[in-house]
């Protein structure tokens, strides 16, 4: 086997060069931990990995309890990836990456370079690069990364959302926008895949993900590391190739082609492995994720009302607790001023009842109606058993709800009427001549 180099790779490197190639090596290993991406792939291969999982626990306790002392008793699993958690592994990361770097570059002064070493690196992050950037690509590609407003974030003031939920909310609104940033994440993955167009991918992919690391810092999405990191990895990429693409953009001077990328086999076997293991990587990482995220869209595209309750914008006309009336004030937060049923049995109620999972001043639940008993519940959550309201309803017509219930130890009685409100946001305008400012 042998791997092709410019003149530059191949020759004795700095003592700046070696050391910080030690650093990163270790660094980038640890994150990425390739010996991970088939947990879910191979069955079994997670009982293995599961010890080097352990390890790091156990070193991040180290660590912790040495240097860092992040509290970590209120950490929940709630799609963050900037918890104390993140913030902690990354330091241990780093941590041994420096202490790793030291004792290498102690053990090891006489290596003159790491071109085959830094050829795998390369190689393993331009995959780990592929695999996340077909990934996110897909997910924005049949827009469900950022799902469209649904009813109750639409009757959300907008003062009340977060920048995070603001963003998510202003790409999930043009599904053309969406897709296309999809289409450029999938194009980048997909550049990155083949030799003669890395360079190609890597200048398109940093352009891609730099947009999306600023979107993070920007509006506080908390994907920040990650999305730093990916950042680190184009650029690292970039940097390997940096002297040449100087010449070209820069100072306008004749260059060579890239061959930091070759690799030549000696021997037909290897020739074929390599073809065998790369076509078995495009169908896990590229083909399999295309068709489930075309499975899960088709699924979220067949929600259906729950019957009998149609989905939409119910006003609260009428609110009696122990049959006393409660009059819709302004100052009154509890009660409930309006309910939105979505489809796939959830919704939300205009109120800051803490009986409902409260967001941006809105109490959401799941739903589940039963037209047999004509009694419908509420929960907070769709895994919950508990109930939190099990009301019996009537349908006097098709724009109206009548609910009786208890909440506590009160009564309640509630009558609901479909609202015509309408929602401009989702008429998805575009004029090419535009006589006002919209």
């Amino acid at each position: 086997m042998t791997i092709t180099a410019t003149d530059s790779n191949a020759a004795d490197w700095s003592l700046w060069q070696k050391v910080l190639f030690r650093f990163f090596i270790i660094y980038f290993t640890f994150q990425m931990a390739p010996w991970t991406w088939l947990d879910n792939t191979i069955p079994g291969l997670h009982y293995l990995t599961e010890y080097y999982y352990r390890a790091i626990d156990w070193l991040m306790d180290i660590f912790n309890t040495a240097l860092f002392h992040f509290n970590k008793t209120t950490i929940v699993n709630n799609g963050s990836g900037d918890t104390s958690l993140n913030w902690e592994e990354m330091l241990t990361y780093l941590s041994l990456a420096v202490m790793g770097c030291i004792l290498w570059s102690v053990l090891d002064r006489k290596q003159k370079n790491y071109t085959k070493a830094n050829y795998w690196l390369r190689t393993f992050l331009r995959y780990f690069l592929i695999i996340n950037c077909i990934s996110y690509g897909i997910s924005k590609l049949y827009a469900l990364q950022m799902p469209f407003p649904n009813q109750s974030q639409l009757a959300t003031p907008l003062g009340d959302f977060l920048p995070m939920r603001l963003s998510w909310m202003f790409i999930g609104s043009s599904t053309p926008y969406q897709m296309f940033s999809g289409i450029m994440e999938i194009i980048t993955g997909l550049l990155l895949l083949h030799r003669k167009t890395i360079t190609l991918g890597l200048l398109v992919g940093i352009a891609v993900f730099t947009n999306v690391m600023i979107l993070n810092l920007s509006y506080d999405i908390p994907v920040k590391l990650f999305s730093i990191h990916l950042v680190i990895y184009f650029l690292y990429l970039l940097a390997n190739d940096g002297k040449r693409l100087l010449y070209f953009f820069v100072f306008n001077r004749p260059t060579t082609h890239n061959v930091l990328h070759h690799i030549s086999f000696s021997k037909k076997w290897m020739r074929m492995t390599r073809i065998v293991l790369k076509l078995f990587f495009i169908a896990i990482f590229v083909g399999w994720p295309f068709y489930q995220k075309r499975e899960f869209y088709r699924s979220v595209n067949k929600e259906v009302n729950s019957k009998p309750i149609r989905s939409g914008v119910y006003d609260v006309i009428i609110y009696a607790v122990n049959r006393d009336t409660i009059p819709a004030l302004v100052t009154d937060t509890l009660r409930w001023r309006d309910i939105i049923f979505e489809k796939g049995g959830i919704g939300s109620v205009g109120s800051t009842d803490t009986s409902f999972r409260q967001r941006y001043r809105r109490g959401y639940f799941n739903f589940v109606p039963d037209t047999a008993h004509k009694t419908m519940s509420f929960k907070k959550l769709q895994s919950d058993t508990h109930f939190i309201y099990n009301f019996r309803y009537e349908l006097p017509d098709s724009n109206t709800v009548r609910l009786w219930g208890k909440r506590a130890n009160d009564s309640l009685f509630v009558v609901l009427k479909k609202s015509n409100r309408h929602f401009q946001l989702t008429e998805r305008q575009f004029h090419w001549i535009s006589e006002a400012n919209r």
